[in-house]
């Protein structure tokens, strides 16, 4: 059954974004852009986690919280955070939030700390394969992808990735055979607001491409020209 995730954010594209996303990934969102509404929200439904921006309308999101965790509410809650706001991070925890994201973030991290705080509260229903004893992993073909650890082992060799080289890859081996445009990639390792250009993307892709084509030939990234990229699988090694 679809996990339910409430989204309490104001700003229209943020919220837009993050909506879009989570239900990408199979999660069922529902919107609301007032504090006073998200604590209402959150009090009449039944949600599996609530993403919580702190800077909101009528009622900001420390009273939200408060006022959840006071009338027995046990959510779990990820608060949106500014920049360097270390005071709203320590603050926001202390008032009984499970974990915080720092905005401008890349969704590629908020999905991950989305599924950390399932699991961690068991109210997740993961999509990767746990093998007793270890570590969560995604494994297809060769390749094999620790998103905790920010891992990657290719016919039993460690791969040494940069941290948004291991997002992109991340990203591609959840949707092979899709094409991910420049733009999604963009938004979802760099974040929405990233004001970098495009050359950033392809420059990460080039460097993920040879490091994978230096160790098998099964799983590719696929060049389409004026889109972007698609992760390719080949059934038999070429």
């Amino acid at each position: 059954m679809p996990k339910n995730i409430l989204v309490v954010e104001d700003e229209p594209t943020l919220a837009r974004l993050l909506s879009y996303n989570l239900s990408q990934e199979g999660y069922q969102t529902k919107v609301v852009d007032h504090g006073g509404e998200g604590l209402q929200t959150a009090l009449q439904e039944s949600f599996d986690l609530i993403i919580l921006d702190i800077m909101l309308p009528g009622m900001n999101g420390f009273e939200v919280l408060a006022k959840l965790r006071q009338k027995g509410v046990k959510t779990p809650v990820i608060i949106l955070t500014a920049r360097n706001a270390e005071e709203e991070v320590v603050q926001g925890l202390k008032a009984g939030a499970d974990d915080y994201i720092t905005k401008p973030f890349g969704v590629a991290e908020l999905l991950a700390r989305v599924s950390a705080v399932m699991r961690r509260t068991g109210t997740e229903d993961t999509f990767a394969v746990e093998e007793p004893g270890t570590d969560k992993v995604i494994q297809i073909a060769d390749l094999r992808i620790y998103p905790e650890k920010y891992e990657v082992v290719l016919n039993g060799e460690q791969i040494q990735l940069r941290p948004k080289e291991f997002e992109v890859l991340l990203y591609l081996v959840q949707r092979p055979g899709v094409v991910v445009t420049r733009d999604d990639l963009m938004n979802i390792v760099w974040g929405f607001d990233y004001v970098g250009g495009q050359r950033t993307v392809d420059v990460h892709v080039s460097s993920l491409r040879k490091k994978l084509e230096m160790n098998q030939e099964t799983v590719q990234i696929d060049s389409i020209r004026g889109l972007g990229y698609k992760l390719i699988v080949h059934t038999t090694k070429k």
